[in-house]
């Protein structure tokens, strides 16, 4: 298995920026992709950003390509989600996640159901 953990959540204002990290032990870093979600209350996970194994291909989520940006340190077993220009409507629980099923794939992975394994979620409010 691999535990994940996420820091780096916060209060902020519109317009402003954060920085989301995810933290990974338990499995080779560079043998999995990644990817970040996001969730409000009373509302279905949703998918935010994914990274492939080897930090080559990334896909965004509609609603925070151009201001998001996702990236990968195989050296530091770290995954990171840059977030610019944040709006209220960013505000959620943001969890990152593991695709452990198909190693060394050099895919991406965009659905909640390829992932195995998540972190506990952190955070982040924005005001209007």
């Amino acid at each position: 298995q691999v535990q994940l953990v996420e820091s780096g959540g916060g209060l902020v204002q519109a317009g402003d920026s954060l920085r989301l990290t995810c933290a990974a032990s338990g499995r080779t870093f560079n043998s999995y992709a990644m990817g970040w979600f996001r969730q409000t209350p009373g509302k279905e996970r949703e998918f935010v950003a994914t990274i492939s194994r080897s930090g080559i291909f990334t896909y965004y989520a509609d609603s925070v390509k151009g201001r998001f940006t996702i990236s990968r340190d195989n050296t530091k077993n770290t995954m990171s989600l840059q977030m610019n220009s944040l709006k209220p409507e960013d505000t959620a629980v943001y969890y990152c996640a593991a695709n452990l099923r198909t190693p060394y794939s050099s895919s991406y992975y965009y659905k909640l159901d390829d992932y195995d394994s998540w972190g506990q979620g952190t955070q982040v409010t924005v005001s209007s």
